[in-house]
């Protein structure tokens, strides 16, 4: 059965709650040197609404869900204190990954973006040797976002595997495409697993990979799934093996993506949440970010000066919140009409 969405507040609670910030990153990721959220404070904590500005309301929906679950109802209880997680590695030259991975301190396993847009394979494999180079013996994995073709993919991550690879995340768009890598790389030998992370969360139906064979992992990120509560029963229902990874998040919506984590019965896979690092500055006085390459769970309180001072434009503030009405509207029941 599937599990039931949060009870939505009304509209006025959520405006009464809200904060909208821009923060500047340290170097671009998803093509933007600035993020922008939405944050909601409720009676629960915070809770953070970012879907990416080319989402539409619908998709968006389940990005307030998430955020309303963690304001207005809480996590459930955790199985585990301590998160591992990943260092993150964007489409960086080669010679800029030392920095890169300087800011997330001791570092076991380490995921790197492939397949930019502009960007070669020969670009693709110079920042995995400098990974490499820089961590003889940490777990690398690639995440390509889609951005192959079959026969593309093939190609690179043969050419790849021979750093080491532990998997290739969403190294082709769809889930027939996932199926046809993973097969041409078991029959040719090439030890690469195949994880589906978009296949998951922009799915209608995001079990499909699981019952298509398309891949041996599944990377969950709660905010697209619509919630820790829905993203669990998605994992249970999966029968694979789970990454919990974020969606670019302050360290409010890492908060949901560590309850996930630490929710979880299995967790074999250190968790893309490292990603505040990325960040210039974070919106709370103690970030969520990696110590010895975990993260401790807590909870992330926004703070009032850090809101203040990266808040958005006047402009960027009510292109948000009138985004937030219109989404709001889609989770909560309408009056029936009178004509």
């Amino acid at each position: 059965m599937p599990t039931p969405q949060p009870t939505v507040p009304p509209i006025e609670e959520l405006l009464a709650g809200a904060h909208v910030v821009s923060l500047p990153m340290r170097v671009k990721f998803r093509g933007i040197m600035e993020r922008e959220s939405l944050l909601l404070h409720g009676p629960a904590g915070w809770g953070e609404f970012c879907p990416f500005p080319e989402y539409g309301d619908a998709e968006a929906s389940r990005w307030l869900s998430s955020a309303v679950e963690a304001a207005w109802h809480g996590f459930p209880a955790p199985l585990r204190s301590v998160v591992p997680v990943n260092a993150t590695v964007p489409a960086v030259p080669a010679d800029r990954v030392p920095e890169v991975l300087a800011r997330f301190g001791r570092v076991d396993a380490v995921k790197v973006k492939v397949a930019e847009q502009g960007q070669t394979l020969d670009d693709d494999a110079a920042r995995l040797a400098a990974v490499r180079s820089a961590l003889p013996e940490a777990a690398v994995r690639v995440d390509a976002n889609g951005g192959w073709d079959v026969p593309t993919a093939i190609e690179a991550l043969t050419r790849l595997a021979g750093v080491g690879l532990e998997y290739a995340e969403q190294p082709v768009p769809t889930i027939d495409g996932l199926a046809e890598v993973r097969r041409a790389l078991r029959e040719a030998g090439t030890p690469v697993l195949i994880a589906a992370d978009e296949s998951v969360r922009k799915e209608s139906d995001p079990l499909r990979v699981a019952r298509a064979g398309a891949a041996d992992l599944i990377v969950v990120k709660v905010a697209p799934l619509g919630g820790v509560r829905r993203a669990l029963d998605i994992v249970a229902q999966a029968g694979l093996p789970a990454v919990v990874s974020s969606a670019l998040d302050t360290s409010v919506g890492i908060r949901a993506g560590l309850a996930l984590a630490a929710a979880l019965p299995d967790l074999p896979y250190a968790c893309g949440l490292g990603t505040v690092s990325l960040f210039e500055s974070d919106i709370t006085t103690d970030p969520l970010v990696a110590d010895d390459g975990a993260i401790r769970l807590r909870d992330a309180a926004a703070d009032a000066g850090l809101l203040e001072r990266y808040a958005a434009s006047a402009e960027r503030r009510d292109w948000w919140l009138a985004r937030l009405r219109r989404v709001h509207a889609l989770l909560t029941p309408q009056p029936p009409s009178l004509t």
